[in-house]
């Protein structure tokens, strides 16, 4: 691999794939003794001691040979986990995708570059949908460079899915469609589509064989949006992709039944690019508090959206995206937009009429906020030499024990990109060391330098946590791999996955807290939570600064989104605090 890097004078974007190392199949033993851990702060010593003669019970018996089982699986396949994990976590799941699965989040061009102003719609649109373009052409030449850590490569696979990419419902499985190719590989589509009113248009972003420019995409949204602003809306075809997804899978089929031409249709939404919405509302935003502007994204309008694809562009009235750029004003005769018209019936459009039903109920009982914390950032928790994240998830443990009096059981995502098609791995942060500082905040008779040296403990074990579930040593996919194991070969559920701490440490997606870090760069955004009375807590971090975004369910009394938040914002002056004290 070294040799390999110093050789190549110019990287390509997917060069390193083939080189990869596979995904590694932990050791059982290590596996389970991690689990045992885990569970510790959700048990008292009676129900404990149960699961760990569980445990024993499964190490030595049925354990045992799902493990061997799962090695033979490896042996043929670079990446064990990669089909197992996208059917579980994504293609098998029957809630409604578009607010249950996504991921939402404003663009952050309004503090530095564009604050929030009506009538630039189109005219920021279209520049920022030509870089997007640019970014799509860049990676069809390989010319994206190749994420590292050090020396070491990172897996590129999971940018081959970000254009051209679109998930098709199925009665009890969806499918991925990908239709994105390199250069070297052959042809790619060259269209994206335009959402607007309930209508749909298409039009293609190549000319000659050279990108259209800004003026001419604006001379294309410019057609599209006076046509839907001067005619009837659509019948909303897109809210159908909002719906459950086998509901959305037989609405497809008769769609398709109704009129072949619908799948044609179809097919051209799905194969383009990205899909780009024309929104007309103008969300508050401000670079303290992305809130409103947040919620709308992930619940806005569903007639524009389609919610299966892997990208959604979404410019709202009052211009909150875009970049800048220069080019030439001239506009050359290229084709306009051209609609795609479905045929529908009072069927369709009684099914259209449901999912937007459903899916306003849904997202109405969304509480979201999302605000920055300003005091300081990464900067200053890096002087007192603690990891920004550990930081931020130790913040959310006591916030979340002091609001709710006990410990949160909590899936942070780990990335395993060392690995061929390596994804993520679940870290649960929610530690024996994290809860025992929680309690130690909680108790005035424990002294500064005591509450110091837990914290201490607890962000040391988090730190190598995160670099065991990044070195494949995590144990949550593992555990997933031998009950589909067990699952392939029809044998009974194995006691450890029906142990009521199973699901009260989080096991099987029962996580109150289900956080990530998404990056130490100016991209935020939201998710649902996993379970109802539990929640999503997204964040990023910056050199002054920590922007974090919190969703709750309003139908659940126990949860308050703002409340938690207010919660971490005091957690981390005390954390500040505390490291201002004399070191031991």
């Amino acid at each position: 691999m070294e040799s390999q890097l110093a050789k190549s004078t110019e990287e390509r974007t997917f060069q390193y794939q083939d080189s990869l190392p596979s995904l590694p199949v932990p050791s059982l033993e290590e596996s389970l003794k991690k689990y045992l851990e885990s569970v510790k702060p959700f048990a008292n010593e009676e129900e404990y001691k149960k699961t760990e003669a569980i445990v024993q019970k499964f190490q030595n018996g049925i354990g045992e040979k799902l493990q061997k089982k799962l090695l033979e699986r490896a042996k043929g396949k670079r990446n064990w986990l990669e089909e197992w994990w996208l059917n579980v976590a994504y293609l098998d799941v029957r809630t409604p995708s578009q607010l249950n699965v996504n991921f939402a989040g404003p663009a952050p061009h309004i503090e530095n570059y564009w604050p929030p102003k009506e009538g630039t719609q189109l005219e920021r649109g279209s520049i920022c949908l030509w870089h997007v373009l640019n970014y799509w052409q860049l990676l069809r030449k390989e010319k994206i460079p190749v994420q590292k850590v050090g020396n070491t490569p990172l897996d590129m696979y999971q940018f081959r899915m970000l254009f051209a990419t679109c998930k098709v419902p199925g009665i009890t499985r969806d499918s991925v469609m990908n239709y994105f190719r390199t250069e070297s590989e052959g042809y790619c589509p060259t269209h994206v589509a335009v959402l607007c009113r309930g209508r749909v248009f298409i039009f293609d972003v190549m000319h000659k064989g050279c990108l259209v420019t800004p003026p001419e995409i604006l001379r294309q949204l410019t057609f599209v949006q006076k046509k839907c602003h001067s005619e009837p809306d659509g019948p909303g075809i897109a809210a159908l992709t909002s719906e459950e997804r086998t509901r959305w899978a037989k609405a497809r089929e008769y769609l398709i039944r109704l009129n072949p031409e619908n799948l044609t249709l179809l097919e051209k939404i799905e194969s383009s690019l990205l899909v780009y919405s024309l929104e007309d509302g103008s969300p508050h935003v401000t670079p303290e508090d992305y809130s409103q502007v947040t919620a709308e994204i992930l619940t806005g309008n569903p007639t524009v959206r389609w919610g299966d694809k892997s990208y959604n562009l979404i410019s709202f009235s009052n211009g909150v995206f875009g970049c800048s750029c220069d080019g030439s004003e001239k506009v050359r005769e290229i084709p306009l937009p051209e609609e795609l018209v479905f045929t529908v019936d009072e069927k369709v459009l009684n099914d259209i009429n449901q999912a937007k039903a459903q899916y306003f109920m849904q997202a109405s009982d969304l509480q979201l906020v999302v605000y920055a914390f300003t005091s300081f950032g990464k900067k200053q928790t890096k002087k007192k030499q603690l990891h920004p994240d550990a930081f931020i998830q130790l913040a959310l443990q006591l916030g979340y024990y002091r609001l709710h009096g006990r410990p949160g059981c909590c899936y942070e995502t780990a990335m395993t990109r060392y690995f061929y098609h390596g994804r993520t791995e679940t870290m649960r942060s929610c530690t024996v060391e994290a809860v025992s500082w929680c309690q130690s905040m909680q108790d005035p008779s424990t002294s500064l330098s005591e509450r110091q040296h837990k914290m201490l403990e607890a962000f040391a074990k988090h730190n190598k946590m995160m670099k065991d579930c990044s070195a494949g040593k995590g144990f949550d996919r593992h555990l997933l791999g031998l009950s589909l194991i067990a699952k392939e070969e029809g044998l009974p559920v194995p006691e450890l996955f029906t142990d009521p701490l199973f699901s009260r440490s989080g096991g099987g997606g029962n996580f109150v807290l289900s956080t990530s870090l998404v990056g130490y760069f100016r991209i935020q955004g939201a998710v649902v939570p996993m379970v109802h009375n539990g929640y999503g807590f997204f964040y990023h971090i910056r050199d002054d600064r920590f922007l974090v975004s919190c969703t709750a369910w309003k139908s659940c009394p126990e949860t308050d989104a703002e409340k938690l938040v207010q919660q971490v914002f005091c957690a981390f002056h005390d954390m500040m605090q505390l490291m201002n004290i004399a070191k031991l």
